[in-house]
Parts: C-alpha cells; structure tokens; sequence
C-alpha cells in the first residue's frame, strides 16, 4: 500500500508541475507570441513600427497616469473626496501623451538620425554624452515646467522656482540612469522600441520620486498646518490655487 501511495503522489506531483508548467507557457506564448509572433507584445511592436507617434503617446500617457495613482497610493496622498484618484492623474495623462511623447519622439529621431551607422566604441560613448548634455536637460526642463503647472503654479516666478529647485536633482538623476539605460538599449534593443523602453524606465524611477516628494511634502504641510496630527485627505496644492 505504501508503494501504490508513493506512486501515486509522485504522479500527481508531477502532474501539478505539468499543468504550472502549462499555464506559464501559455502565458509567455500570449504575450510574445512564440515563433508564431502573434502575441501581445509582437502586436505592440507591429503598431510601434506602423503608427510610431500614436503607440508612443498611448504608452506615455498610460504610463504618466498610473504612476501618479501608484506613487499617491504608496505616499497614502489622498484626494479631499478620500481617494487616489485626484485631479492630477488625468492631467499627467494629458502630460504623458501630448507633450512627453512627441518630444521624447523627436529628440530620440534625431540623436538616432545623428549616430545611424555609427556602432564603434567611441560612437556610442559619444551618444551617451549628447543624450545626457543635451536631450536630458530638454526633457527635464519640459518635465520640470509642466509638474508646476499640474500642481498649481499660474506666474513665470512660480515656474521658474519649481525648475531652479528641482533641475539639478533631476539631473543628477538622470546622469546615473541614462548612460545605463542607454547602454542597454544600443546592445539589446532594436531603434524602433527605444522611447517605449526609456518610458519604462522614467517610469519606474518617476514612481519612486514622485512618492517620496509626496511624502515630504505631506510631512511638511502637517507641521504647518495640523502639528504632529494628520489631516483626514492629507492632500493640498503645492500653490495656492485650487480650481484646477
């Protein structure tokens, strides 16, 4: 009897590992589409290719939105109606798709169109150097400018102060991750991907800073305004203006 019940857990083991092993293959078959290439990420790449512009701006604009819904909620910064869901996420959408996504779309283009052909050491060092002199300080600017914006700034001192604090530290940001994410880019990634890919990567370094600002200012306004308590949202404006 101990033998047949070995067996048969050995069998059903097995079996279990059999259907795991399944399902993960389906699952890795849907998205990329296997040899046939007709899975999620093979249609992506296919509109990527035949719609550049649209496909970037659905991307950026999806992804801008869900960062601010993923860094409030790690940052527990709350609308005044008690939810994640401010009126910020929307307007990052708009971000995202109409002003991040064709000038990422353009810059890229260009700096591709600068070093197309070019594939020796000195070549690719040089690109790392152009992207992070010139195309990162372009993008940061535009980002830095259209944060204020979004969080209330209305006057050219606004503004400005928002840039003049925060450039630097996105900067320095962007001079540890660009060469990298660069790097890998020109060794693994076709042309074609690299915005959507870079994306990605803004997009999972952007969580993280948007939740710590979060965090900080929350601190701050809650020792301004309410001492050591807590308010019931713990969400304001970073400016005076709240009708946006």
């Amino acid at each position: 009897m101990s033998v047949k019940f070995e067996k048969e857990t050995v069998r059903e083991t097995s079996t279990t590992g059999g259907r795991k092993h399944e399902i993960a293959h389906e699952i890795g078959e849907r998205l990329t589409g296997g040899e046939t290439m007709t899975g999620y990420l093979a249609a992506y790449l296919k509109q990527l290719q035949e719609n550049p512009l649209r496909t970037k701006m659905l991307t950026s604009g999806s992804l801008a939105a869900l960062q601010e819904v993923l860094a409030s909620w790690i940052a527990h910064d709350r609308s005044k109606h008690g939810h994640y869901f401010s009126a910020r996420v929307p307007k990052m959408a708009i971000y995202g798709a109409f002003i991040s996504a064709p000038l990422g779309h353009v810059l890229i283009s260009i700096l591709q169109k600068l070093f197309k052909g070019r594939t020796s050491l000195r070549a690719k060092i040089l690109q790392i150097l152009v992207s992070n002199l010139i195309v990162s300080p372009i993008q940061n600017s535009v980002y830095l400018i259209s944060m204020a914006i979004i969080a209330g700034a209305r006057t050219f001192h606004q503004v400005r102060a928002t840039v003049r604090a925060g450039f630097m530290p996105v900067m320095k940001v962007s001079w540890i991750t660009s060469p990298l994410a660069l790097a890998f880019a020109q060794k693994f990634l076709p042309e074609h991907t690299w915005v959507p890919f870079f994306n990605i990567v803004a997009f999972v370094i952007g969580t993280y800073i948007n939740a710590h600002t979060k965090k900080k200012r929350l601190a701050a306004l809650r020792k301004k305004h309410y001492g050591d308590g807590r308010s019931n949202s713990g969400r304001t404006d970073d400016f005076p203006r709240r009708d946006y």
